[in-house]
């Protein structure tokens, strides 16, 4: 568990320090997809391509991790974090690392994500060649260049696209060759919850971002409308899990995804009663737990279905 900005006030050894710095819990953000993608390509080609997988995989995680690594450099350095950040520590605002170092991190992960991703070239051909293009280019894009995607309000809508419908589509063409609506469906559904996740984030952050002269989301519904919208995320997987199931085999099946629900109430529930950033944070771990809970609920299912039908 990351600690709070109270909790560390040295420099710890640097194999923590680089364990703050890439945020491992936000790691199920980038596998989730993954493994939806996976599922339904091995359910509708009869036969799993454990290599596709794992090298997607850890393209997927290197991607996330330097835009995590881009993130704790540039909200340093253009004064969004400060000493009273309200969230988990960040290596380069508390100086454990210079802005430097963790931005060469972040163009070194993010070039191993595109080393891996020329073995998925090799398989895919130029659609994943441009898709793998742009997810690089959207990870550095999230807090650099001149109109971050951060500061903004479109964050959530960004994440929907690129931690949901872009891998969950690209997974399924790199089984099948194709791409189909109920696919992207399935991706939609699992990006939501980690729109979700950032939400969450955005809302606590929400004072510190103003005054950084952020206009999140988050921002600019204040408390209640992000709650409002925490719920229409909520409603929105459910809808698409059930719009799978009236489809037949395999999308039937991921309607297991609902499993996961009531989890997704209860941090719901929670976040009325959130003042504290203890709070959110256990929120923002619960909702990418959420996350992975449907993910697997829903490629389970889908494999039960298509392949035992």
């Amino acid at each position: 568990m990351e600690p709070s900005m109270t909790q560390t006030p040295s420099r710890p050894g640097w194999l923590a320090t680089a364990w703050y710095a890439i945020r491992p819990r936000t790691l199920p953000l980038s596998l989730s997809p993954v493994l939806a993608g996976s599922a339904v390509g091995w359910a509708q080609a009869g036969a799993p391509r454990p290599d596709i997988t794992l090298v997607a995989a850890l393209s997927a995680a290197a991607i996330q991790v330097g835009t995590n690594l881009q993130n704790d450099a540039a909200d340093t350095l253009n004064a969004t974090d400060q000493a009273d950040r309200l969230g988990p520590v960040r290596v380069t605002e508390r100086g454990w690392m210079t802005a430097r170092q963790v931005l060469a991190a972040a163009y070194a992960s993010f070039a191993l994500a595109v080393l891996c991703g020329l073995y998925l070239v090799a398989i895919g051909g130029w659609p994943i060649l441009a898709i793998g293009l742009v997810s690089v280019a959207a990870g550095y894009a999230y807090s650099a260049g001149p109109r971050p995607i951060s500061r903004g309000p479109l964050g959530e809508l960004f994440v929907i696209l690129f931690f949901g419908v872009v891998p969950v589509g690209g997974m399924t063409y790199l089984y099948t060759g194709g791409v189909t609506a109920p696919a992207l469906l399935l991706g939609a559904v699992v990006g939501l919850p980690a729109a979700a996740v950032l939400l969450v984030n955005n809302l606590r952050d929400r004072r510190n971002d103003a005054r950084a002269g952020r206009r999140t989301l988050a921002i600019l519904l204040g408390r209640d409308g992000s709650r409002r919208l925490f719920s229409g995320l909520l409603a929105g997987v459910a809808a698409g899990l059930l719009a799978l199931g009236v489809l037949g085999a395999p999308w039937s099946g991921a309607v297991l995804g609902l499993v996961g629900l009531p989890l997704g109430v209860r941090i719901w529930r929670s976040l009325a009663e959130a003042d504290s950033a203890a709070v959110y944070n256990a929120c923002l771990g619960r909702t990418a737990g959420f996350q992975l809970a449907l993910t697997l609920g829903a490629g389970l299912g889908l494999l039960l279905a298509g392949l035992w039908p």
